[in-house]
């Protein structure tokens, strides 16, 4: 019994989503329409204003303590070997105090 409810219960949720999901396609196909109906000066003019109002404001990540726009990388990665990260990673674990007695594992 509990299984026809589970499988009910999934069902009526598939079914929500998919009526959910053509919805949301004909909402968008109707703003599309709309937005094509539109004489073409006036979306050049709101796509420049859009560009405009987005190169302005840039992302506070994206700016040092002064405001001014960084234009270095923030992350750099560099590949690293399977062996040589294995080392680190021993190196790490070797350097480490022992948590239960307060040793390094090489003074034990």
């Amino acid at each position: 019994m509990l299984h026809l409810l589970y499988i009910l219960t999934f069902t009526l949720l598939a079914g929500l989503a998919v009526v959910n999901l053509v919805r949301n396609l004909m909402m968008l196909s109707a703003s599309e329409n709309k937005r094509s109906q539109t004489p073409a000066r006036f979306q050049v003019n709101a796509a420049e204003g859009l560009n405009r109002q987005r190169r302005s404001v840039p992302h506070p990540e994206f700016l040092d303590e002064t405001g001014q726009l960084i234009e270095e990388p923030l992350l750099v990665m560099r590949s690293v070997n399977v062996e040589e990260a294995r080392q680190r990673l021993d190196a790490l674990y070797n350097a480490s105090p022992n948590p239960s007695t307060g040793e390094t594992p090489e003074e034990a």
